[in-house]
């Protein structure tokens, strides 16, 4: 039976092998359990994080956990959900997506046009026939939204707009989500989000939150740590 499933499909954890990030999947499925959510994707950086162990303990949690993975190619990031690889394909490129595709995955375009050397912008436009959806994600603010695009973009082009948390603090879950009108079982989600059948939650987060989190950002780059403030 279809109902509104509380869904978030861009999260880290610690199992991501670029970022520091203090809680690993285990912790982050029991947060989404704690937060009502019924649909999760890991996706961490060049590499899927998922197995059997973390499926059951989702599953014993209420919550559907879908394989994914924040990919790069071109050395832009593209979210891959149901991918058919384990690992970031070697030497990949944009133009890859058109074998990528596939009926049985779906294909997201994170934070599309944040001011991120990985972020697609322009790169985006060839090839958007490949993505099934964009993101809007939790950070932005009343003042600055780099989202605004993103939603644009959207509406010119009749594609998905996903609310997704790209957490890699624990408090960032939980911000931005989506509602989707599916049956609790992968391929009747993706369909729903093809078909737009979808409603996105969110609430913007403080300046003075945008500040912190930026300079905890680069000092991240920069010195190979995380700091909270």
């Amino acid at each position: 039976m279809k109902k509104k499933l509380k869904v978030d499909l861009h999260t880290h954890t610690a199992e991501d092998p670029i970022e520091n990030i203090k809680y690993d999947s285990f912790q982050l499925i029991e947060r989404a359990s704690q937060e009502g959510f019924d649909v999760l994707a890991i996706t961490n950086h060049k590499l899927v994080t998922y197995n059997e162990d973390l499926a059951e303990y989702a599953e014993k949690k209420g919550i559907l956990l879908i394989p994914g993975i924040e990919a790069t190619f071109s050395d832009k990031e593209v979210l891959i959900l149901n991918p058919d690889f384990k690992k970031n394909p070697l030497r990949s490129s944009l133009e890859d997506l058109e074998k990528i595709k596939k009926n049985h995955s779906l294909i997201i375009a994170p934070h599309p046009f944040f001011p991120n050397k990985k972020s697609l912008k322009s790169d985006l436009y060839p090839y958007l026939f490949f993505f099934d959806a964009l993101e809007f994600s939790h950070f932005y603010n009343r003042l600055i939204d780099f989202n605004k695009k993103a939603v644009q973009t959207a509406n010119q082009y009749n594609k998905p707009l996903l609310g997704m948390s790209d957490c890699h603090n624990i408090w960032q879950f939980g911000k931005t989500y989506t509602l989707i009108e599916a049956k609790k079982e992968m391929f009747s989600v993706f369909q729903a989000i093809k078909e737009g059948k979808i409603e996105i939650r969110t609430a913007p987060v403080s300046l003075v939150t945008m500040a912190r989190v930026s300079l905890n950002f680069f000092l991240a780059k920069r010195l190979k740590t995380s700091f909270r403030f």
